[in-house]
Parts: structure tokens; C-alpha cells; sequence
């Protein structure tokens, strides 16, 4: 007799696979755009007569645009993910990241096609935003239905994995096609490389999704059934219930609005970690240029280490939380970042090992949320909605602050307060923290299905 939780997989370790392959290509292909805008820039935007840096803005706004539709990637997917599976919805986002992948790599040029160039590129961001914010709503909530009892936060903890190991083969590859090509080579056709090789690897990340197991799974025999009110009107398709009875499949905007409370947690829960994550990740290398006289070639050094060290800490984060629960690292996480943030970045120097001595630092205390942050936004929700209340107020709080953050730092660099970027930072984080002390513990109880 089948002693696992209903919805719980039979085969955990394909389970992993299947979500962290697809989320290491999908981010894979994310970053790629962000380490060649450079070389993107000079072939699809016309120069400027007056400002060469034009093409470079025109490049990183597209980026923004991708950023902001993840919100609405995380409601449509989330939205899939809850009515026709979790299994569904990871194979539709894997597909979306291997066409708007494709799409970029053979993006026309500025010189060839015109105005038609940008408008291709533009196209491509937005369905790969889309894509990035239907891949955590639904990979999130698959991981963990995957997992065995007491370990879910050892399945959350591969989020961040899978997506630290995308980062790092992004940046590789970027960094291999440059010593390789050359930078002529890789402005004039180089730069697409990656796009085209990230369209081949979605295919293989489908193709191992496709053999997962599905964990949205109604208890009990019967398929879905069609019933129409005894009032009349549209009928209505229903899925049978854990208890037997049917029940409807949830709307768009159900999430939202049967559980507001929940919606506005996972914000509380997200804006610290994600700010703290995108400047520790993405803008802290900058900083130290911009402030402490780092050279370039150092702190991108700093950074793929510490992002090493980071992908290594997940798992034993996501443990220690299945163990001890998953206040006491998000508190450590909060409360450290609230109190460290800015002595950290004072102390960042114009030496390679003091600024890897604070990115490692701020990397271990990221890790008490990133490796329980998926558990905790799953235990939130009953799994009718669980993608979809996730999928929204996540990428929505991670496009206000986690998104801005290096536009924010290099604000008020330009303002000439430098200082008063790690001050926001502690306060969001200590907003988060109060959040995180008013939490229910969840480690230790059963997953609602």
C-alpha cells in the first residue's frame, strides 16, 4: 500500500530535475540578454548623432519592459498551473523562454529591417518576461507538492539553485565568446550564440518536463465533468474534490480576491528578500565600482565566487528549515540585513578580498530566505490557487523592489548620497522582518491540498 501524502511524487529526484533544469535554462536565457546588451545595443538601435550611449539606454529599457511583465506571467501561468496542472503550465513556460529565445537570436538588424528590429526585440522581452514570471509561480509550487514529509524546504531550497547555475552559464558563456570571437566578431553575429543555444537547451528541458509527475492531482476516481446550473446559463466544468464533491476550477482573479490577506503576505514576505538579493546578485559589483574604486575585472570575479558559494548554501538552508522551521532563517536573513547592510557596504574597499569578504557575508545571510522563500510562499496557499496566489503579488513586488534596486543605488550615486542606499535597503528589510516575526510556523505541518 502507497504510504506517501496524496500529491506527494513517487519519484522525487525526476521531480527535481524536471523543475531545475527548466528553471536553470529559463534563467539562463534571462541573464544572457542582460551580460550581451552591450553588443545587442549597437545592432537593432540607431546611434544617436549627439549621445552614443543611446543604443545602451534603448537596450536596458527593453529589459525593464521584460521585467514588469512578469507580474502578468505570474497571474496567466499561475492561473494555468491552477486549473490544468502544474506539469502544463511548466512545459508552456519552457516553450514561451524557447521561442522569445529563438526570436532574439534572430532578431534583424537596425541596418537590415529598420524600425521592424527594436519592435522584434521588444516582442521577444515581453514573452520572455511572461515566461519568467509563470516559471517561478509554477515551478515553485510543483517543487514543493513534490516533496516527501519534512522536506520541502530541501525541494524549495532548488529554486535558487537551478537559477544561480542559469546566471553563472550565462556569464560563462558570455565570458567564453568574448575571449573566443573577440569583440568585433561578437558585435557583428557573436552575441546570438547564446539565444539560439538557450532555444536548443529549452527543448531538452521540455522534453524532460513532459515525463514528470503531475502533483495537482483531485483525490479519488472520475475525470472532470460538465454540469450546468439548474438557473440556466454557461456551463461550468468542474473537477471532482478531495472530499468527492465537485467543485469549480478557479478564476483568473481568485487568488486575489478570496485570499487578499495572503496576497499582501507574500509581499511582505518578498520585498526585503528580493531587494537584498538583487543588490547582493546583480548591483553590488557596480557599487563597488561606482564607490569604492573596485576594477571591473575584479568585482565580476567576486561575484561568479560568491555565486558559487551561494548555489553550494541553498540545500543546507532549505534542511536546517525542515528541521528547525522557516522563521529562524528568514529572521536571521531580515534582522542581519537590516542591522549589517550598511556597515557591510562601507566596509566594501578598493581590495579584491575585502569585497569578497562582504559579498560572501551578505551571500550566507541571503540564504536563511532565498533557500526557504518558495517553501514559505506555498505553505501560504491551499493548492486550489496556490500558483496563481503566489505567481502575481511575487514578480509584482519583485519588479517594484528588486528590479529597481540598480537604477535606485545608481540614483543616489548620481545625487551624490551613495550613503543612503544601504539605509533603504535595511529598512525594507526590516519592514520584511516584522512580517516575518507575525508568521505562522509552517515547517511542521501538513501541506494543504
Amino acid at each position: 500500500m502507497d504510504a506517501r501524502p496524496a500529491g506527494t511524487a513517487r519519484r522525487p529526484a525526476r521531480q527535481l530535475l524536471a523543475a531545475s533544469v527548466g528553471n536553470a535554462v529559463e534563467w539562463y536565457d534571462w541573464y544572457a540578454y542582460t551580460f550581451l546588451a552591450t553588443y545587442i545595443a549597437g545592432q537593432i538601435f540607431p546611434r544617436s548623432a549627439g549621445d552614443s550611449l543611446v543604443p545602451l539606454l534603448s537596450a536596458f529599457a527593453v529589459f525593464a519592459v521584460g521585467f514588469f511583465m512578469r507580474p502578468v506571467g505570474g497571474l496567466l501561468m499561475g492561473a494555468v498551473a491552477d486549473r490544468r496542472g502544474r506539469r502544463t503550465a511548466l512545459t508552456v513556460t519552457i516553450l514561451l523562454m524557447g521561442g522569445s529565445a529563438l526570436l532574439v537570436g534572430l532578431t534583424p538588424t537596425y541596418a537590415a529591417a529598420g524600425v521592424l528590429a527594436p519592435v522584434v526585440l521588444v516582442v521577444a522581452r515581453l514573452l520572455q518576461g511572461l515566461s519568467v514570471g509563470g516559471e517561478f509561480a509554477a515551478s515553485t509550487t510543483f517543487l514543493v507538492e513534490s516533496a516527501g514529509p519534512g522536506r520541502r524546504g530541501l525541494f524549495s531550497s532548488f529554486q535558487y539553485v537551478s537559477t544561480t547555475i542559469g546566471q553563472l552559464a550565462a556569464a560563462g558563456t558570455a565570458a567564453a565568446l568574448v575571449a573566443g570571437l573577440g569583440e568585433r566578431r561578437l558585435e557583428e553575429w557573436g552575441w546570438r550564440v547564446p539565444f539560439l543555444l538557450g532555444a536548443v537547451l529549452s527543448l531538452v528541458g521540455f522534453w524532460i518536463r513532459r515525463g514528470a509527475e503531475e502533483t495537482l492531482r483531485p483525490a479519488g476516481e472520475g475525470a472532470e465533468q460538465t454540469l450546468r446550473p439548474t438557473g440556466g446559463g454557461a456551463e461550468e466544468t468542474l473537477r471532482p474534490a478531495r472530499d468527492g464533491a465537485a467543485r469549480p476550477r478557479p478564476g483568473l482573479f481568485d487568488a486575489l480576491r478570496r485570499h487578499p490577506r495572503e496576497s499582501l503576505l507574500i509581499c511582505g514576505i518578498t520585498a526585503g528578500g528580493t531587494l537584498a538579493y538583487y543588490t547582493w546578485t546583480s548591483y553590488l559589483p557596480t557599487y563597488a565600482e561606482l564607490n569604492a574604486g573596485v576594477r571591473k575585472a575584479d568585482a565580476l570575479l567576486v561575484g561568479t565566487l560568491s555565486l558559487g558559494l551561494f548555489a553550494l548554501l541553498q540545500p543546507l538552508g532549505g534542511l536546517l528549515s525542515d528541521r528547525y522551521g522557516r522563521k529562524p532563517p528568514l529572521l536571521l536573513f531580515g534582522l542581519g540585513f537590516a542591522l549589517l547592510t550598511v556597515p557591510l557596504l562601507r566596509a566594501t574597499g578598493d581590495s579584491f578580498g575585502s569585497l569578497l569578504l562582504v559579498q560572501c557575508a551578505g551571500m550566507v545571510l541571503l540564504t536563511g530566505f532565498t533557500s526557504v522563500s518558495a517553501a514559505v510562499n506555498a505553505e501560504v496557499f491551499p493548492a486550489r490557487v496556490r500558483a496563481a496566489g503566489i505567481g502575481f503579488p511575487y514578480s509584482l513586488t519583485v519588479a517594484l523592489f528588486g528590479g529597481t534596486a540598480p537604477y535606485v543605488g545608481t540614483l543616489f550615486t548620481e545625487l551624490g548620497r551613495p550613503g543612503l542606499f544601504p539605509w533603504y535597503v535595511s529598512v525594507v528589510c526590516l519592514v520584511s522582518s516584522a512580517v516575518y516575526l507575525r508568521l505562522p510556523e509552517s515547517a511542521h505541518k501538513e501541506l494543504e491540498r
